[in-house]
């Protein structure tokens, strides 16, 4: 009777009229949204309307009065707006969603609002659970200074129909973009190896409008977690996308149950293990009730492991609950995915963190973050947050005014400030020793050679399909590769299971295998999917726990060598040096004619050289074929070898000079020659 008194009460206050509020100007920017006939938002389907959003930059005040002045105008356009959220809808200030389009009111438009990268699936947050207006701004910005996506945020001020709305965050939605959840778009006719792998983007979520759950899996105490699509829709998955991506999570839950650990088919095979742990770092920080069992994302890129994330839905979190249902479930005291009266999501959760090595490698990194200038670090966290309240406080009052909440908004913030610092302490004492995983050696590989905007030729005339990568074994014993892999967004590849590297070798991956060995005549290592960036990105190889073993962020401007798309490539100009350092690199246009040094006893003569008419081979063991390349790598001839002698014709040939590959079945060996 009491807990039904109080919701009575709840919802009489939401029914309430609220103090109103003019708004003239802010330091924020400000959104403006008018309906067609002033229409009223509704859950589905969106509404036409047009949205206006008002920013003189950085520091300016914004003026309602701008709205016909284009200069200060960042976006001024048609949208289609709906309500978001499930609970949050029965509070009177809405969260919305929104989508820009062009003036035909159905095609997207794509563009970037308050400096964010364009697209056209847009959130108005209105924090309408967190009185203190930071909780979800933080543990965005958080798991972003983390190193992983996390949905960009802008605070703005919103209008409706001429009626002042309060605070927001403008954020991006959660959706496959390359600037967002970076994953191939699986379609529907992707059902079989590789494309079946990916790219999907799943969450454990409540089920809302009728959907039906994509696949079923349960917490350590039996209660249903239910997933469902994202990439692909729902309604467009096919059965076998369905029990493809199922089986990973099912093979998940199996390999960590049994504490696999084995980088050849345990769950480190399985999962981007840095991700799940950046993951549980900050949903166990802010003490998020519904973490693992609701609004828990996954990503998984074609050829790619699970990533977990984005994060998202943070704003019942740090102390805060939904107290006026009777909930108080935020505390600094105990693990989420590891307690019996919460939310537990899937058991795999619990059972990695029980898993000795997983929780050590948590350990590690959460220890990590806490580090001076880290973003856990207390004097870095407390120092965001008062930035960030400075930002806010104006728009803070009239919010409070708007919807008559009580302004204390100091002491919320000193709460949170006072929760955080006893969570953090809790989490230190029981995380365990990090000992055992705190000087991990790693093998001595190293990116040597980066072509990442190769030329286009008429033979040649997708640039892309071009790309390679050569990663060099600089120690001096060999490196099993068994696990290894390029850990983050954008590049995807992982080595084979039980492949080896001897001392001073390399290895070549590719865009595009087949490409690579038209063009180059011989076949890469492997090929790696999607595309290097032309702008710069960063390439992170890592073993299966996510210890990194070379780190690379090269661009495309000084104080990089230029390589953009004139032919050129990045190389390391000498294996002692830093490669991670632009001026460790130089560019070069040389053919790659192996990945392999010549065997030292294969004895090869060449003669004459230069050559006008006939070319004479000799090899001290039988020829297998030979290659012979321009000086753009481009095949001019193969040639079948008989015995170890062979004879190549070559007066047809335009004088210059070319690179002759001899193939042995003691290796290969790259000579130049002239052509007079």
């Amino acid at each position: 009777m009491r807990l039904l008194t109080i919701r009575v009460i709840f919802l009489f206050l939401l029914a309430a009229p609220m103090a109103g509020q003019n708004l003239t100007d802010s330091n924020l920017p400000i959104v403006i949204i008018n309906t067609d006939g002033s229409l009223a938002i509704k859950d589905e389907p969106k509404v036409k309307a047009t949205m206006k959003i008002i920013d003189r930059g950085p520091g300016q005040r914004n003026y309602v009065s701008d709205q016909n002045n284009p200069l200060y105008l960042n976006y001024n356009g048609r949208i289609g707006i709906e309500l978001r959220g499930s609970s949050s809808q029965e509070s009177p200030k809405k969260n919305y969603g929104f989508t820009t389009r062009l003036a035909d009111d159905v095609s997207n438009n794509n563009v970037s609002l308050l400096g964010m990268p364009e697209e056209n699936d847009w959130i108005l947050g209105g924090m309408v659970f967190d009185t203190a207006f930071i909780r979800d701004y933080f543990s965005h910005s958080l798991s972003g200074k983390m190193g992983n996506y996390a949905s960009r945020a802008v605070y703005c001020e919103v209008l409706v129909n001429n009626v002042y709305m309060g605070l927001y965050m403008l954020q991006e939605k959660l959706k496959a973009d390359d600037n967002r959840i970076d994953v191939i778009k699986i379609g529907k006719d992707d059902n079989s190896l590789p494309s079946l792998t990916g790219g999907y983007i799943s969450k454990a979520d409540k089920l809302t409008g009728g959907d039906e759950p994509a696949w079923k899996m349960y917490s350590f105490q039996n209660s249903v977690v239910e997933y469902i699509h994202e990439l692909p829709k729902p309604e467009d998955a096919t059965s076998t996308q369905t029990s493809y991506i199922s089986g990973e999570f099912f093979r998940l839950e199996s390999s960590a149950r049994n504490n696999d650990v084995s980088v050849v088919n345990g769950y480190p095979t399985l999962i981007d293990i840095p991700s799940f742990i950046d993951f549980m770092i900050v949903n166990e920080f802010a003490s998020n009730p519904d973490a693992y069992q609701y609004s828990t994302y996954f990503h998984k890129d074609r050829n790619g492991k699970i990533r977990a994330g984005p994060v998202w839905d943070l704003d019942l979190s740090f102390g805060n609950d939904l107290f006026q249902w009777n909930m108080d479930r935020s505390k600094t005291y105990l693990w989420y995915f590891d307690d019996y009266y919460s939310n537990n999501g899937s058991r795999f959760w619990r059972d990695l963190f029980h898993n000795s090595t997983f929780r050590c490698y948590l350990s590690k990194r959460w220890n990590e973050l806490l580090g001076p200038e880290m973003p856990l670090n207390r004097a870095v966290r407390e120092a965001f947050i008062d930035e960030t309240v400075e930002l806010i406080s104006e728009a803070v009052a009239r919010d409070c005014q708007r919807w008559g909440k009580i302004a204390n908004h100091a002491a919320r913030i000193a709460a949170i400030k006072s929760f955080m610092q006893e969570r953090a302490t809790w989490i230190t004492a029981n995380i365990g020793s990090y000992s055992a995983c705190s000087n991990i050696t790693v093998p001595q590989l190293a990116i040597t050679k980066i072509n990442y905007h190769p030329m286009s030729s008429t033979e040649f005339p997708d640039s892309d399909d071009l790309e390679f990568l050569e990663i060099r074994n600089t120690g001096t014993t060999t490196v099993n590769l068994s696990g290894i892999f390029f850990t983050g967004t954008g590049l995807v590849y992982q080595f084979p299971a039980n492949s080896t590297l001897g001392p001073g070798l390399c290895v070549i991956i590719t865009a595009n295998a087949t490409v690579f060995q038209a063009k180059y005549g011989f076949s890469p290592f492997g090929q790696f999917t999607r595309h290097l960036s032309n702008s710069g990105e960063m390439l992170l190889l890592a073993d299966a726990f996510g210890n990194v073993i070379d780190m690379v962020e090269y661009a495309d401007r000084i104080p990089w060598p230029d390589a953009d798309g004139n032919g050129s490539y990045l190389q390391l100009r000498d294996l002692a040096l830093d490669n991670s350092l632009p001026e460790s690199w130089e560019t070069s246009n040389q053919v790659i004619t192996s990945v392999k040094d010549p065997a030292e006893d294969v004895s090869i003569s060449i003669y004459p050289n230069p050559v006008s008419d006939m070319l004479t081979v000799r090899a001290g063991t039988d020829i297998s074929s030979i290659c012979l390349y321009d000086m753009h790598g481009t095949i001019i001839l193969t040639q079948q070898g008989d015995g170890p002698e062979t004879v190549v014709e070559m007066s047809t040939l335009t004088p210059g000079a070319y690179i002759i590959r001899i193939f042995t079945s003691e290796g290969s060996i790259p000579r130049m020659i002239v052509k007079n």
